[in-house]
């Protein structure tokens, strides 16, 4: 068996026909959705690319990992799905984005070649790479975001798209005259993109994503890794303007919301993010425009689907769809991620096993609490290795895709972020080692603890689910919070370190033999004979 491991970037849970969006209609995801199984309650690890994304591809932790914002690097030696995999016996490949940053020190300190094998998998998240591109070219004072090569850029030189950035001056840019209309103002987000539809980043990665299956044979997993729609918001024709201000959902916020507000939320709707994402002349030039990524985004898994039809490949490959986080669009007086409110921290998450084993579960929704980190652990069972649950923090899924009970469901999902580097950190002036939250979510209720002395965030999911209501610092609610507090300190003791030693192995020693070591041994009455046999008889000559 194949797998197709598809993620998209800041796509957000509910913005897809099968999740219940009442405009966006989403019709290829949908039928993978048909014929898999669609869980309601997936939250990312991390509500921001870089963590979000090492922990899928570690199955751990961001604390666990170390790597909590974009450009901290994943350290040399972290075990990854690509390694996990290839011992199962699997190619695992990636095209499209990662946000990996290489711990180049690391490979250094230990003589790691970059361009060996070796080299090249740690500096790829563990991934061999048919096609790496992050999708963000940008260009400041301090120099470009990305100084990787661009294989996207490359490609639309070859198409005859001039300068030296064709991703900002034409992907990702419209027109005004002569002038170039930059995706980057989101003024601009309704303009077609300058760039021919089949030449967008999207079509060129499905692209890549077909001659991959074309060239390979498997078994292989294909980390197939989208970078819309994340922003610039902007989509070329004719996605630009298939949606309109008739479109868009009302946003769900409260002026209550602003009102005493918790110092952390405040920084956030403060800042310049927040404040335009506030306006509704922002919304409504932006979210039409997200919703054409979107449609973009299904058309183009309509284009795989059918590749894999055609191909016969449907039959044996299985597909698992999600994204790295969401975006607030508006919600909760926010934009972009950062915070773990629904429309930040839950992630869409579709599994399709063509096996006979999954045929129960065909067409169903599942509401259990899951982790993006799952799908690691997923992804190594369904490939036929055993998982390393000493060093891979999530739990697999087979047992829902495949209609079992689960031995092991969550009572509780954690997602964490590191605010240090961000404006926010900044502006409350917190030492970066204080600049942390973490969330700790069950069905009913969700808790957020940020460090530094600041008091907690709290929202009763049952009674009020669209979390307008921060209930953190009211007296009432003291004992829920205790019991979050339990939960999370329950999640802190967890085993995540001890990665080279499993519990099997462990128990192997216990139930071994003697290697000759004899403590509190009196004499030789105390121990099986044989096991003091080389310390007794005549002394050597």
């Amino acid at each position: 068996m194949n797998i197709l491991y598809l993620m998209f970037d800041q796509l957000r849970f509910d913005y897809l026909s099968c999740a219940g969006h009442p405009t966006l209609h989403t019709p290829h995801i949908d039928s993978i959705a048909a014929k898999g199984v669609r869980f309601t309650n997936a939250y990312t690890q991390s509500p921001i690319c870089g963590p979000s994304r090492m922990s899928a591809y570690t199955g751990r932790y961001p604390s666990s990992h170390g790597a909590q914002w974009n450009g901290y690097p994943l350290r040399v030696g972290e075990a990854t799905l690509g390694d996990h995999l290839r011992e199962a016996g699997m190619g695992c490949w990636l095209v499209g984005k990662t946000h990996m940053k290489a711990d180049v020190q690391g490979m250094a300190r230990l003589g790691i070649a970059p361009d060996s094998v070796v080299g090249k998998r740690q500096a790829e998240c563990g991934f061999d790479v048919w096609c790496r591109d992050d999708g963000l070219w940008a260009v400041g004072p301090d120099g470009p975001y990305d100084s990787k090569p661009s294989p996207y850029n490359d490609h639309l030189a070859s198409k005859g798209y001039a300068g030296a950035n064709p991703w900002a001056d034409f992907a990702n840019a419209g027109r005004e005259g002569d002038d170039i209309a930059s995706g980057w103002f989101m003024r601009n987000a309704g303009k077609p993109a300058a760039v021919a539809e089949q030449d967008s980043e999207t079509p060129w990665l499905t692209g890549e994503a077909i001659r991959f299956m074309e060239a390979t044979e498997g078994p292989w997993c294909a980390h197939v890794s989208y970078i819309k729609p994340h922003w610039p918001y902007i989509a070329p024709a004719p996605y630009n303007d298939m949606y309109s201000v008739a479109d868009i959902l009302p946003p769900v916020r409260s002026e209550s919301e602003l009102q005493d507000a918790h110092p952390v939320y405040r920084a956030f709707t403060e800042g310049l993010v927040g404040r335009n994402f506030s306006r509704d002349e922002v919304r409504e030039a932006v979210i039409p425009a997200y919703m054409g990524l979107i449609k973009q985004c299904d058309d183009q898994i309509g284009r795989l689907l059918r590749y894999l039809k055609d191909s016969g490949r449907d039959q044996d490959t299985m597909i698992v769809l999600t994204s790295d986080h969401g975006d607030y669009l508006g919600d909760h007086w926010m934009g972009e991620k950062d915070l773990f409110h629904a429309p930040s921290v839950k992630v869409p998450l579709i599994v399709y096993d063509p096996r006979a084993s999954a045929d129960a579960t065909r067409g169903s929704t599942c509401d259990a609490l899951v982790e993006l980190i799952d799908v690691t652990a997923t992804l190594i069972e369904a490939a036929g290795g055993e998982v390393p649950d000493h060093i891979v923090e999530g739990r697999s899924l087979m047992p829902y895709v495949e209609g079992r009970a689960h031995p092991n469901p969550r009572d509780y999902a954690i997602s964490e972020y590191d605010y240090a580097c961000h404006p926010v950190g900044t502006a409350l002036d917190v030492p970066p080692r204080d600049a942390r939250m973490v969330m700790v979510a069950t069905r009913d209720w969700k808790l957020v603890h940020c460090e530094g002395g600041l008091p907690p965030m709290l929202f009763d999911l049952k009674n009020d689910p669209d979390e307008l209501r921060d209930l953190g610092r009211s007296a009432d609610h003291a004992g829920v919070r205790a019991e979050m507090y339990g939960h999370l300190h329950h999640w802190a003791r967890r085993m995540s370190q001890r990665l080279t030693v499993s519990d099997a192995q462990i128990m192997a020693r216990r139930s071994g033999g003697s290697s000759g070591v004899l403590l509190g041994v009196f004499d030789e009455a105390d121990v099986p004979l044989e096991e003091s046999a080389a310390y007794r008889g005549k002394a050597p000559e």
